[in-house]
């Protein structure tokens, strides 16, 4: 992923943030809740890691099967 492909949403949630991370390609989100007293970096940073994790996890759909069953 290079700069720019993620968009990153932060909502105050009480003594929380609540971060989310959305791959642009591929339209991927993950959520994360930090501490209010975490730096924007550092929330960014957690909410990016977690993304990078779904992505390298996540397996292609297989391909539909033609023919005829029995």
């Amino acid at each position: 992923m290079s700069a720019g492909d993620v968009l990153f949403e932060f909502v105050q949630m009480g003594q929380q943030m609540r971060v989310a991370a959305i791959d642009e390609a591929t339209g991927t989100e993950v959520v994360v809740i930090t501490p209010l007293n975490a730096t924007k970096l550092q929330m960014q940073r957690v909410a990016m890691a977690k993304l990078k994790r779904k992505l390298e996890q996540a397996t292609p759909a297989p391909a539909p099967v033609s023919g005829k069953f029995a």
